[in-house]
């Protein structure tokens, strides 16, 4: 038995009709396993997604994703411009678990976890349903003209959906600032916060845009991972298949006849339950977005004339082919090994990453000092980072060494998440000196608890003779 091979269905994009005007998708209301639990999977996630920003952790947020101010706060623990790596690093060991996640598991993100799909699936098709009634209802209605029924459920339609744009907009924004800073923003006159009152319009506009109109088309025509998928995926990737093997030659099923085609029957339901209008008995296409609908309306095909379930599920093309296992190829193998060395990196950096980083430096083009009591001095120029929510005073001593550190002007503080620089003056008896330049350790404490030692030279005359 071959495989279907037509490939006309490429084409063309099944949200396009053959006069080249964009068809609108009205997908039949899918049910079953699958789509139960994608619904408690996007139930989560969008709790998670409107419950992290008021969660705070010693009185600042969880989680803080401010690009514009390069001030991030991930899981409770402050992440500054001085922290540009890690988060550059953190990055690209995301993209990389990605590209692995794809090539072996193809795009399960898509239908499983991108907030395109969780939101228009769980939430706003949902709210389509409601208000206008199944896929039929709703076709007949856009067909129908303009009257107090349609007025009615077309406005509601538009003004829920606004509500909920204006509410995941807000949500997103306070990701970025905060919610303490969205509230104020919401609350105070639109005069004292005009930046921010134009953010939260503009996203609010954007996703009400997306979501009211755009709709799939932001996964087939804009998301560029959907566009990965020709270079990613190989024939032992995991994706939504069609079982041609075991469905194909398809044929109705007639009464009294005796059943010689495949178990396919051709009845078009895993077509109409498709959200981007793609026919997956075609094979993988890029409007594919694995969102498992077609499972659901299959298997429930399946089940009714007394056939094995699964004849669309999840599975790679050599597998359905060949009968064949999942294996490793050396592509994934690759990125698994990438993957393991970025994880390795990045957690050994985060493991030694300090609260505090302390610089002490001799200040460059300065000799020492000859003091009045006959002592020698040393000037140091000292440099704070302080990566806490806390001010930081800085204590410093010496270590080893008989001698006396004072500090020039004010004390070394560093406010939270900022750097500061200070100056200290390192005074020795000439005794203690080893020659034109001594070693010198200093040991560092921030807020009255010890944070390390620092290693120095002293300039000096040497010793007396």
């Amino acid at each position: 038995m071959t495989e279907p091979a037509p490939d006309s269905f490429r084409d063309r994009l099944g949200i396009v009709n053959t006069e080249g005007r964009r068809k609108w998708m009205y997908p039949k209301k899918p049910s079953g396993p699958f789509t139960r639990m994608r619904t408690i999977v996007s139930i989560a996630l969008i709790a998670f997604l409107f419950g992290i920003p008021f969660v705070k952790v010693s009185g600042h947020p969880f989680m803080l994703l401010n690009i514009i101010e390069r001030r991030f706060i991930i899981f409770g623990t402050g992440f500054g411009p001085h922290d540009f790596y890690l988060l550059v690093l953190a990055m690209i060991a995301f993209i990389v678990f990605i590209i692995l996640f794809t090539v072996v598991f193809g795009r399960i993100f898509c239908g499983w976890a991108c907030p395109q799909t969780v939101f228009l699936e769980t939430v706003f098709r949902r709210i389509d349903y409601w208000i206008e009634g199944n896929h039929r209802q709703q076709r007949e209605l856009d067909n129908s003209p303009w009257n107090v029924t349609k007025v009615l459920k077309k406005f509601g339609r538009y003004i829920i959906y606004y509500v909920i744009a204006f509410l995941i907009g807000n949500t997103l924004l306070s990701w970025v600032i905060g919610v303490d800073q969205v509230w104020t923003i919401a609350t105070d006159p639109p005069s004292q916060h005009m930046a921010g009152l134009t953010a939260m319009l503009a996203f609010s506009l954007l996703f009400y845009w997306v979501f009211i109109s755009f709709r799939e088309q932001a996964c087939i025509l804009v998301c560029p991972y959907g566009r990965l998928q020709g270079v990613l995926l190989d024939r032992n990737s995991i994706v939504i298949a069609y079982d041609f093997v075991r469905g194909e030659p398809r044929g109705k099923i007639r009464k009294g006849e005796d059943r010689s085609h495949g178990d396919c029957i051709d009845c078009g339901l895993c077509v109409d339950v498709c959200p981007t209008g793609i026919d997956i008995r075609n094979g993988t296409q890029l409007e594919c977005v694995n969102c498992t609908a077609c499972i659901d309306a299959c298997d429930e095909v399946m089940e009714k004339i007394s056939r094995p379930t699964r004849l669309i599920r999840y599975d790679s093309a050599e597998g359905i082919a060949h009968r064949t296992a999942f294996r490793w190829t050396a592509k994934a193998v690759s990125y698994a090994v990438a993957l393991v060395l970025l994880l390795t990196v990045l957690t050994v950096l985060l493991v030694n990453r300090t609260e505090v980083d302390i610089t002490i430096l001799r200040t460059p083009g300065m000799f020492y000092q000859e003091q009045p009591d006959g002592r020698v001095s040393n000037i140091y120029d000292v440099k704070i980072l302080n990566k806490t929510f806390a001010r930081s005073t800085i204590g410093i001593s010496l270590n080893g060494i008989s001698g006396e550190v004072r500090i020039l002007g004010n004390d070394l503080t560093a406010p939270s998440q900022e750097v500061a620089e200070g100056k200290l003056i390192v005074v020795l008896d000439r005794n203690v000196l080893q020659g034109l330049s001594t070693p010198l350790k200093f040991d560092v404490f921030n807020n009255g608890k010890a944070i390390g030692t620092h290693t120095s030279t002293f300039l000096g005359p040497g010793k007396q003779q």
